[in-house]
């Protein structure tokens, strides 16, 4: 007993008692033989600090020693949390916090710990990207496509660097060797269906249904599969779309029979050109000659159509709308060189638009074709609905031109439909013609993405074909015809050229808004994306 007594001395907390623990005595509880050591005592190896109340005499009902109460212990961690954070403020990002609001947050992770086959998943990651990239997906898609992927399989210690052409994957597991690979991207071709068929693969790898060699062989198979349209029908859908623009603008009917008959003709001699390896530029520049040449060569002949109308139905099928929308989702994301390659690939294809146009107008100077009519249009001659079922019909032909899949076009119409009626209420309340497309483009990127996640697909797919009708064709030859042939004009044509590319960034940054808006109200679209799939 007297060996636990001189026990509890040295363990006293009283190392430097003050004169008033001198004059007052202090009450301890009774030792119990038997009791554990405090945990402090235990984990520390040594007395614990002295605290200035433990002079005072205390009672083993109000505190026990070297402890301090409740209220002391949250008054600390409160002060802390307001000084120091939850975080300290420079540490580092996990990759995998990337995918927060993309539709594959909270991968499965299918392995425990790194994965023996790494450089199989790596060159699994850069074919999927290089894939996603050749059918018109955008950096921030591509990009958390390769992290969940990757963090699916395994692979943690990932960093992704994407270009305009170019995807960097560098892998650094602790103690390892680092592993960089590379790929670079050298083609495009328009296959909306095959972004959706990638979009839902990379949904199951993420949800843990899939593992690496089914993955392999399913994006093999995918890039193999034919498109869902041939190519006839999608010749026909250019004629089609035009008749339908033209209609929309205010053309009649002879005037869409006439632009059916001369987009076909320019889709087969693209085509032609396609096979000869012409450059984009040169390919668009004579496209957009040739059907401005044979709206010309009709206004000579007196046949009773609009030129301009016709000229517009042809021209929208080779504006950049795809690769505007991807630029500027990109450049809003944070991929500043992505965007910047992308942004200048659509302003040469849109350059080369304008040259052909311009080379024609001149063309048809020196020939001595008479002025052009190039008038305000009075807007369409069909009531509303009619209208709004020609936007329908429009839409349903880009889905096509574009390969969509077949699933997703009457989809894509119904959304192209609805920003047409929006548009036509904002423009009936007097908002100005550059922002009245971009309201309605928001609306559109808002459904598209609803509506995508909804089916499986990118947000992309959907909204490019429904925001077609909205581009300002009319406007860009307008201004083309101001300044190849009307020289007094020519400041008016420049402004108007401008204007025309506003109208059209407005649009692509609508679209991106409205994907950002409805972001709160698809989190449970994906199934990737449920609590129950939290990563393992």
């Amino acid at each position: 007993m007297a060996d636990k007594t001189g026990a509890d001395k040295r363990r006293s907390p009283d190392t430097n008692p003050s004169p008033v623990a001198e004059q007052l005595p202090v009450v301890r509880p009774p030792a119990v033989p038997g009791k554990a050591k405090s945990k402090i005592a235990r984990k520390a190896g040594q007395p614990p600090k002295a605290n200035p109340t433990d002079a005072l005499p205390i009672t083993p009902q109000t505190a026990r020693p070297g402890r301090p109460d409740r209220s002391q212990l949250a008054a600390r961690k409160m002060l802390r949390r307001l000084v120091q954070g939850e975080s300290p403020p420079t540490q580092a990002m996990n990759l995998v916090e990337r995918l927060a609001g993309s539709p594959y947050a909270n991968p499965t992770i299918q392995v425990g710990g790194p994965d023996v086959g790494a450089r199989r998943t790596l060159d699994f990651a850069l074919s999927l990207a290089e894939t996603m990239f050749r059918y018109g997906a955008g950096a921030l898609e591509v990009e958390t496509s390769i992290i969940a992927v990757t963090a699916a399989f395994g692979l943690d210690n990932i960093e992704v660097d994407i270009t305009n052409q170019s995807v960097v994957l560098n892998y650094s597991a602790k103690d390892q060797t680092p592993t960089t690979v590379l790929r670079v991207v050298r083609s495009w071709t328009n296959n909306y269906a095959g972004l959706t068929r990638v979009h839902q693969l990379v949904t199951d790898i993420v949800d843990g249904g899939v593992d690496r060699a089914e993955a392999i062989r399913r994006l093999d198979e995918i890039t193999h599969r034919p498109k869902p349209f041939p190519r006839w029908m999608v010749t026909a859908a250019f004629g089609v779309f035009a008749a339908a623009i033209v209609a929309f603008i205010g053309g009649g009917p002879l005037g869409s029979l006439i632009s059916f008959a001369s987009c076909i003709g320019v889709d087969l001699f693209s085509r032609q050109l396609g096979r000869w390896r012409v450059p984009e530029f040169f390919a668009t520049a004579t496209s957009a000659a040739l059907v401005t040449f044979i709206a010309m060569l009709m206004w000579w002949l007196n046949v009773p159509i609009a030129p301009a109308l016709v000229v517009v139905g042809g021209i929208l099928l080779l504006l950049p709308t795809g690769r505007l929308v991807s630029a500027t989702q990109d450049a809003i994301n944070g991929f500043p060189v992505t965007a910047a390659g992308r942004f200048l690939s659509a302003f040469l294809v849109f350059a080369g638009l304008v040259s052909g146009i311009a080379v024609a107008l001149v063309m048809g100077t020196f020939i001595g074709i008479p002025e052009l009519d190039v008038t305000t249009s009075e807007g369409s001659q069909y009531p509303l609905p009619v209208v709004a079922l020609l936007v329908f019909v429009a839409v349903a032909m880009i889905c096509i031109a574009e390969q969509t899949d077949m699933s997703l076009v009457v989809p894509t119409s119904l959304i192209g439909m609805a920003g047409f009626l929006l548009y036509s209420l904002v423009v009936s309340l007097g908002v100005g013609y550059r922002l009245a497309p971009a309201i309605a483009a928001v609306l559109i990127g808002m459904l598209a993405r609803i509506v995508a996640l909804r089916m499986g697909a990118p947000q992309l797919v959907v909204a490019v074909p429904a925001v077609m009708f909205l581009y300002p064709g009319l406007t860009i030859f307008r201004s083309m015809y101001n300044l190849t042939t009307e020289t007094g004009v020519a400041g008016a044509g420049a402004i108007g050229l401008f204007n025309a590319l506003t109208i059209i960034l407005a649009i692509a940054g609508g679209v991106v808004l409205g994907d950002n808006l409805a972001r709160p109200f698809t989190k449970k679209l994906s199934s990737n994306e449920r609590r129950r799939n939290r990563r393992r």
